[in-house]
């Protein structure tokens, strides 16, 4: 008899708004960029505008030249 493969059950990851994961600017304190995340620090990408993807994509790969190492921080609005 042959079965088929079960599936593994998709998980979510729900962003509630609560946190955010920050990219302080190593050169100009006054200057960061914000996403929202889980608590864990995972940014939904696909809900992001195109411009905040672009400037998510480009904060990951300056880390350590431009941006300190991300944090994952309470929202403050």
């Amino acid at each position: 008899m042959h079965s088929s493969p079960k599936q593994a059950p998709q998980q979510t990851v729900q962003i509630d708004g609560q946190f955010e994961l920050r990219f302080q600017s190593l050169f100009h304190s006054g200057k960061a960029l914000a996403f929202p995340c889980d608590s864990h620090g995972d940014v939904m990408l696909d809900v992001l505008s195109d411009k905040a993807l672009e400037n998510y994509l480009f904060a990951r790969a300056v880390v350590g030249h431009e941006y300190a190492n991300p944090v994952i921080q309470v929202r403050e609005d």
